[in-house]
């Protein structure tokens, strides 16, 4: 994984504007209407090569496929594992509660309500060892095709995964005695996902939400150390399935749940960052510009960064239209920078901009400009840390 050399890079957390007709084709195969698959494959094909080019064309060094293959970032396992054939209804959020208006377009008909959720009702193995590797090939294929014609050229390529806490999060577990059972069962079956993604020389992002939303989502009735406990042993499964990778060739996200709410329970970072930090990825991407967690960044005044670390906080945020000024851009990266030092800063995004299939709250030509906003950020803080003679 790239550090700074002279200047800040800039990625983002994965998931990506789907075209209309991409999104109407993968609405019909999750609802049971038959779908051609020589289309539907071409289709994600050709979404993942312009992906690519307009990553390389809004100025972004570390891209990606932008989850154009998956129904979310979690869900599609369901395709790729045996063992999910049962069904679970989508955890709650208790801070929706007290606001009846906005569960009902959370919940309703056009929001969570639609979404298909899997259940764990039988052992857990790999299904679909070919869905990951077409993945990788159409990254692949977009990085030649796109990056090219974009004028522009992508420092690296990264692939996010599913973490085992976040697939337990969600998924209901009707099979295994235990949750701790079931959660290393997760483990040793996505492990094969995880280094195919690492041997194809990609960077691995594991999405952890289960260390920060599943602090008042699926662990909402523990005590706050009960909580931690739980957590760690997430992490401990997490590590177990990527014991093989180097931790420079991972970089994990760390989130509180990408829907719009009020986000009052939400655990602090302060009372997690240690557990995130026994995780063996080196890179943590972790949300930093919404208004719950923008004043985070002052918890690294007394939270020392462990050597080998890289932070990639969120300068834009993922639920709003608003395009940030580049100029609080350079002043969120810089904030990190002063703390742990510019070479151990990356730029990033809140979490993802398509994170389930049809479902976005910022529209999609906004998130370019976002995205664009964000390079030129990371221009101004570059000359601010680096001098004249950083290379933009």
């Amino acid at each position: 994984m790239k550090r700074s050399r002279d200047r800040f890079l800039t990625t983002h957390t994965g998931s990506l504007p789907r075209p209309e007709d991409l999104i109407r084709m993968m609405f019909a195969k999750e609802e049971g209407i038959p779908v051609e698959p020589h289309a539907l494959a071409h289709r994600i094909r050709d979404a993942v090569a312009d992906i690519v080019r307009r990553q390389s064309a809004a100025g972004i060094d570390i891209v990606n496929d932008g989850e154009m293959s998956k129904p979310s970032y979690a869900t599609y396992i369901k395709d790729r594992l045996n063992g999910f054939g049962g069904e679970s209804q989508p955890p709650p959020y208790p801070d929706l509660v007290a606001y009846p208006g906005l569960h009902q377009k959370v919940y309703g008909d056009r929001g969570r309500a639609r979404r298909k959720m899997p259940g764990c009702n039988g052992p857990i193995s790999v299904r679909d060892r070919e869905a990951v590797m077409v993945d990788i090939a159409n990254l692949r294929a977009g990085g030649a095709r796109g990056a090219g014609k974009a004028g522009g050229t992508s420092e690296e390529f990264f692939m996010t995964a599913a973490s085992p806490g976040v697939i337990s999060l969600f998924f209901h577990n009707d099979y295994y005695k235990t949750q701790d059972e079931y959660l290393f069962a997760i483990a040793d079956a996505m492990q094969y996902e995880y280094e195919a993604i690492a041997n194809a020389g990609l960077v691995l992002q594991l999405d952890c939400p289960d260390l920060g939303m599943g602090r008042h989502v699926q662990y909402a009735h523990l005590s706050s150390e009960e909580f931690r406990k739980k957590a760690r042993l997430h992490v401990e499964a997490l590590n177990h399935a990527v014991r093989n990778i180097p931790p420079d060739q991972m970089r994990m996200h760390l989130c509180w749940g990408n829907y719009e709410a009020p986000h009052q329970m939400d655990v602090p970072l302060a009372d997690v960052i240690d557990i995130v930090f026994l995780a063996r990825p080196a890179a943590i991407s972790f949300e930093a510009a919404n208004p719950r967690h923008a004043h985070e960044w002052a918890v690294f005044e007394t939270i020392k960064l462990p050597e080998g670390k890289l932070l990639i906080p969120g300068v834009l945020e993922s639920k709003s239209n608003f395009i940030e000024h580049p100029e609080l851009v350079a002043q969120r990266i810089g904030r990190y920078a002063k703390l742990v030092g510019r070479e151990n800063v990356m730029l990033g995004t809140d979490c993802g901009y398509g994170t389930w299939v049809g479902q976005a709250a910022v529209d999609p030509d906004v998130v370019w400009g976002k995205l664009a906003a964000m390079s030129e950020g990371a221009r101004l803080a570059s000359q601010q840390f680096w001098g004249r003679t950083a290379i933009v």
